[in-house]
């Protein structure tokens, strides 16, 4: 039989909770930023090119960009005990994460 305190399983899952809605929420605004600072980055580029002042090679700039890496990785000795010791925490940021993006 397995011993569950369901309090301290409650407590895991609601500060993860809120550690992952506020770290959701930050994610979504640093990630509009990094698009639009991209986005203008690769307009000047564009704008450049135009003009003659730079040479962007673009078909070297996309291919850079997409990788196939295959790392396989193997599952742990106790993974049972390892999905449920970290069950409830990382269930509440998920839930938590998820909200926090969406709402940002």
């Amino acid at each position: 039989m397995i011993d569950v305190n369901v309090q301290q399983l409650g407590m895991e899952a609601g500060g993860a909770a809120i550690i992952g809605g506020l770290i959701g929420f930050a994610f979504k605004r640093i990630a509009k930023l990094i698009a639009i600072i991209i986005g203008i980055e690769l307009a000047i580029f564009r704008f450049l090119e135009a003009r003659g002042i730079v040479t962007v090679d673009w078909e070297r700039l996309t291919s850079g960009a997409i990788s196939g890496t295959d790392q396989t990785t193997q599952a742990p000795p106790d993974w049972v005990w390892t999905i449920l010791s970290t069950l409830s925490i990382s269930a509440g940021f998920t839930i938590g994460f998820l909200i926090g993006y969406k709402q940002g």
